[in-house]
């Protein structure tokens, strides 16, 4: 049994968790976590990145039938698929609004904050609206957490706050270098976690994730994932387009790596852990150029003969940093954070579930 398993698995009956942005990529693998150890979860989320069937996954998954229940940001009904359904609540609203936010912590001991407009050149579009929801919401949520006694929030921030920052890896003690109003969101996100915690006594811990990949990631629209967004244009035969000339790095990490550190950072005891800020990574780092490599070696494992163009070089693409390698010792030192499962096991996984498999 894993750390995190083993902490889930501590009888615990007053435990309760909200999870904002639940529907979406990493909160529903959250959900799926959760229901498979008989927690009681409630999500938040508005649905515009977000999907109901990564919810329907995710209780279907976690051992149940379909189906999940719903609820709106006046009141919440307890869902009706399956028999772990019961444990989970939908509440459709959003973050910008306060009293959402205070209706989603009632009753919740623990917050896993992952609701965010999570996009770049999106921010860089529309940098007003990713205020509102990166910034305003956030600070919406953490007092709402605190006037219901949350014992501790977990929010997602990202290795998109050391921008091109020299030196690699990233360790959490360089100076913040944003590039992009994402960047400076979640920079300003981490500074307002600290204040409440000094002020308001809320616990808080932040994790900073380094490209993020894995099942139920969206592969759709312009601001897609670069892995989801490739594994799709592959698939269907379309042409890849690299942006710059493929020597950028990213340190991929795999999404139930990503689980297992919010779970420890939301359980786990050490008193060193509130107020941390912590890298969420592998410790690697890959060129795009044998990412593509990589990606078009596993599909055709998976289907050979498949015919896979080669790829294109577009514009690098403003805001996007060069390269982005995780130093995660101090997420193992604090939280026992090892992750288990690599790159090339990652998107192993990855390619069978966008094939369907």
């Amino acid at each position: 049994m894993s750390r995190c398993s083993a902490l889930l698995s501590q009888s615990n009956p007053d435990r309760a968790w909200l999870i904002t942005g639940g529907a979406g990529f990493i909160g529903s693998h959250l959900v799926e976590t959760l229901l498979r150890h008989d927690q009681r979860v409630t999500v938040l989320d508005n649905f515009v990145t977000g999907h109901r069937h990564n919810l329907d996954a995710a209780l279907t998954a976690a051992g149940t039938g379909t189906g999940t229940g719903t609820g709106t940001a006046a009141g919440t009904a307890a869902g009706t698929g399956g028999d772990k359904a019961p444990l989970l609540t939908i509440i459709e609203g959003d973050l910008t609004d306060p009293d959402t936010c205070r209706r989603a912590c009632e009753g919740a001991t623990h917050v896993l904050h992952l609701a965010a407009l999570g996009s770049v050149p999106l921010s860089i579009e529309q940098p007003l609206t990713n205020h509102q929801v990166n910034v305003s919401g956030m600070v919406h949520l953490l007092q709402a957490a605190r006037e219901a006694g949350v014992r501790r929030l977990v929010y997602s921030s990202s290795s998109a706050v050391y921008g091109d920052a020299p030196g690699l890896p990233k360790t959490e003690s360089m100076p913040p270098a944003p590039l992009s109003p994402y960047a400076a969101s979640k920079w300003i996100d981490e500074i307002y976690a600290a204040i409440w915690q000094r002020c308001y006594r809320l616990e808080t811990v932040g994790l900073r994730y380094f490209n993020v990949f894995g099942p139920r990631q969206d592969p759709a629209g312009a601001y897609a994932a670069v892995i989801p967004a490739w594994v799709d244009a592959m698939i269907h035969g379309r042409t890849v387009t690299i942006h710059g000339d493929g020597s950028q790095t990213r340190d991929f990490c795999y999404v139930g790596n990503v689980v297992e550190a919010n779970l420890l950072a939301a359980l786990s005891p050490n008193p060193d852990i509130p107020g941390a800020v912590c890298n969420v990574a592998t410790g690697g780092r890959i060129t795009l150029l044998d990412l593509f490599a990589a990606l078009r070696d596993a599909l055709l494992r998976h289907r050979p003969g498949t015919d896979i163009p080669p790829p294109v070089h577009g514009p690098p693409r403003s805001g996007d940093i060069l390269h982005s390698q995780a130093d995660i010792t101090l997420a193992r030192d604090l939280l026992g954070y090892t992750p288990a499962i690599d790159l090339a096991e990652g998107l192993d996984r990855s390619m069978q579930f966008y094939l369907g498999g």
